[in-house]
């Protein structure tokens, strides 16, 4: 179990805080597969958190069974941080995480993510303010820095601790370097045999294998995954019960059911906001199938919710028939029917 200050223990599998991924629709399902001892919202603008509507914004929707839910906040200075944790406290956050490790060019170019990395001074006057505002456990997510220097990356990460970070989550790659780049897990180790708070290792972890791997290479008090969490959302479940012992009842790895949950799931969100999540997590839930990309595309094409259910209900009557059968095919598109207003009656003004 991963103790994070004065919290209740919890399993060491958390989930990554990922654009367009990590909204209450994935938490929920993750949440049933069971596994998961810490969720994430996506990455959240420190700047415009305190005037977003948590009614309205896909960001900060939310269910009763979405718990222990840890809120990432994009700060690019210090003086966005306390109006920031107000609304988090309004919003009951069980924990608030500060991204040091975006490497997208945007988040980089507007000074933050691991853009900060290059500033020490300017993050340890964040990351003292975030805790002077707040006795939530408070995290930071990171990447190796910008090139391979244990030195400077053990100084910075305990200049953290130093700060009062509970939680240091590192992602075992450079600034620069891609997804497709193998993680560089012992890394990680180096930093977690520097530091007395857990230090939790991303990156590269898509099977049981994988995770054993990682934990050997790091000594790692916990695994965060991330793109896995939408390829494969039995993951959680499996490694929970295989290398933590989790008394879990087995959740089957089945696509179908997780992509017709995951459509029912999107209902609670705006209309305008739909489409566009589907298509996201449907371009990582297709690579569960040699010609998903056939899925994929058909999704991506679609002009409209409707129309993209249609397609993948096609895709997965021709491919995986015997879960299709079984999945309540038809009780989706019950629901997607029911959403579509009726057409206009031209017999009417």
């Amino acid at each position: 179990m991963l103790k994070i200050a004065s919290r209740p223990p919890v399993l060491p599998l958390l989930l990554a805080p990922m654009a367009g991924l990590t909204h209450s629709a994935l938490r929920v399902i993750l949440v049933r597969l069971g596994g998961v001892g810490l969720l994430s919202t996506e990455m959240l603008s420190a700047r415009r958190l305190p005037v977003e509507n948590p009614v309205l914004s896909p960001y900060l929707l939310r269910t009763e069974a979405e718990h222990p839910l840890v809120y990432q906040l994009l700060v690019t200075d210090e003086s966005e941080v306390a109006p920031a944790i107000t609304a988090l406290h309004r919003l009951g956050a069980d924990g608030v995480d500060l991204n040091l490790g975006c490497p997208a060019p945007r988040v980089r170019q507007a000074g933050g993510g691991s853009a900060l990395m290059a500033e020490p001074e300017r993050v340890k006057r964040i990351v003292a303010r975030a805790r002077r505002e707040t006795d939530l456990p408070l995290s930071v997510k990171i990447r190796l820095g910008k090139e391979l220097n244990e030195r400077e990356l053990v100084g910075f990460c305990r200049m953290l601790e130093a700060e009062g970070v509970d939680l240091l989550t590192v992602h075992a790659r450079l600034q620069g370097e891609p997804f497709s780049r193998r993680p560089r897990w012992e890394w990680v180790g180096r930093v977690k045999r520097a530091l007395a708070i857990p230090v939790v290792a991303n990156g590269g972890i898509f099977s049981v294998a994988d995770a054993r791997r990682c934990l050997e290479d790091s000594g790692a008090d916990g695994l965060m995954i991330g793109r896995a969490a939408a390829e494969k959302p039995w993951l959680f479940n499996r490694i929970a019960r295989e290398i933590y012992g989790a008394a879990l009842e087995e959740a089957p790895d089945d696509p179908v059911a997780v992509y017709c949950a995951f459509v029912r799931e999107l209902l609670r969100f705006p209309p305008e906001r739909r489409l566009g999540r589907l298509k996201e997590f449907t371009h990582y839930l297709a690579r569960n199938y040699a010609f998903g990309h056939h899925l994929a595309m058909g999704v991506q094409s679609s002009a409209t919710l409707d129309q993209a259910w249609t397609r993948a209900r096609a895709f997965f009557e021709r491919t995986d028939p015997e879960r299709a059968e079984r999945a309540g095919l038809d009780e989706v598109s019950g629901l997607l029917a029911a959403e579509v207003p009726p057409p206009s009656d031209p017999g009417r003004d």
